[in-house]
């Protein structure tokens, strides 16, 4: 994953770091919480709450965001794990992430268990879990991953 940090951040430098997929429910409440401790870290971060400007098609503004990330980082909460099978946006989302194979799971009030039950391949990345570490060492482990 370093590799693919370094050598996108080279070939285009006005990039952002990551792409933070979520699901809905969890803008306002987790994906919001460590949005605010990336961009702490320094951090560059896509973010829909953020980054979705009103009156702007929100599919396109996602593509641009996709498009524009070295990386993505997939926050798996039980919000994220009911819509998934539901094939709403964090499903889009997840699916240009796996192609792309530039993806960290982020495991969040869930498990990697639960994961392998809603997304196999999802759940066969190695990615990070706040059952082990904090939020706040998950985003300190994220911005040393994308340091240049």
């Amino acid at each position: 994953m370093r590799q693919t940090v370094e050598s996108r951040a080279a070939e285009q430098p006005d990039l952002r770091d990551v792409f933070l997929c979520h699901a809905w429910d969890d803008r306002q409440g987790v994906a919001k919480h460590l949005h605010d401790l990336l961009e702490a870290a320094g951090v560059k971060v896509w973010f829909s709450e953020k980054d979705l400007g009103l009156g702007v098609p929100m599919m396109r503004a996602i593509d641009k965001g996709l498009l524009n990330s070295r990386i993505g980082l997939v926050l798996v909460t039980p919000a994220f794990l009911d819509r998934i099978p539901k094939e709403g946006v964090a499903d889009k989302e997840l699916s240009v992430l796996l192609a792309r194979n530039q993806l960290v799971p982020i495991v969040h009030n869930t498990t990697y268990d639960a994961l392998r039950n809603v997304s196999p391949m999802l759940a066969s990345r190695s990615g990070l879990d706040t059952s082990e570490d904090s939020m706040a060492v998950v985003a300190a482990k994220i911005a040393e991953l994308v340091a240049l």
